[in-house]
């Protein structure tokens, strides 16, 4: 199966076209940190649901340390049930550091640290299905993913998954009708 990941700035999507390329499931971005919604989250789900896709979630991590990792997966469990949709696939912690705010505040870039974060997210949005969105540098370099235990997705655009593991992300310039998506498959 194919599907993209999406969030407020991907604006509106026509989902129709989306379907019509041959996409069939959907993340959705619930926020990000302890405090940040993705004010598309709901209606990105909504209308992915109505053009018949599956739908799942992620949520962009700004934790430093474990604690913090627990309260952004209590904050993203509360916006999915205050958004009161369905997700058929995970909830994946998006663990990378794309702005730096983890360079800029003293993160410890140790496996140890990293693995322990992923942890403490997955623990505490329990009961959801959760799973662990990074790099594949990430995920060799910072994150002991094999003992996580959970459905991994792992970003390595080209044309190889080094990882295989639930959903692989291959790309980051997918166009569909005009319009740029990242671009994933899920493995059987």
């Amino acid at each position: 199966m194919k599907g993209i990941d999406v969030s407020t700035f991907n604006g509106d999507i026509d989902w129709q076209a989306v379907y019509h390329a041959g996409f069939d499931f959907a993340i959705c971005r619930t926020g990000y940190g302890k405090a940040g919604i993705d004010d598309t989250f709901a209606r990105n789900v909504d209308d992915a649901h109505r053009a018949g896709f599956k739908c799942g979630a992620y949520h962009y991590s700004y934790a430093l340390t474990p604690a913090d990792a627990a309260n952004e997966a209590v904050f993203c469990k509360q916006i999915i049930e205050d958004a009161g949709v369905l997700l058929e696939l995970p909830v994946f912690f998006d663990m990378e550091d794309a702005d730096n705010y983890k360079q800029r505040h003293g993160f410890s870039f140790s496996r140890k640290n990293v693995t322990n974060i992923c942890k403490a997210f997955l623990d505490n949005i329990k009961p959801l299905n959760a799973g662990v969105y990074a790099s594949f540098s990430w995920f060799e370099d910072f994150i002991d993913w094999q003992s996580l235990n959970c459905p991994i997705w792992n970003a390595q655009w080209g044309s190889h998954d080094f990882i295989q593991g639930y959903l692989w992300q291959y790309s980051d310039s997918e166009n569909i009708g005009g319009e740029i998506f990242d671009a994933n498959v899920m493995y059987d």
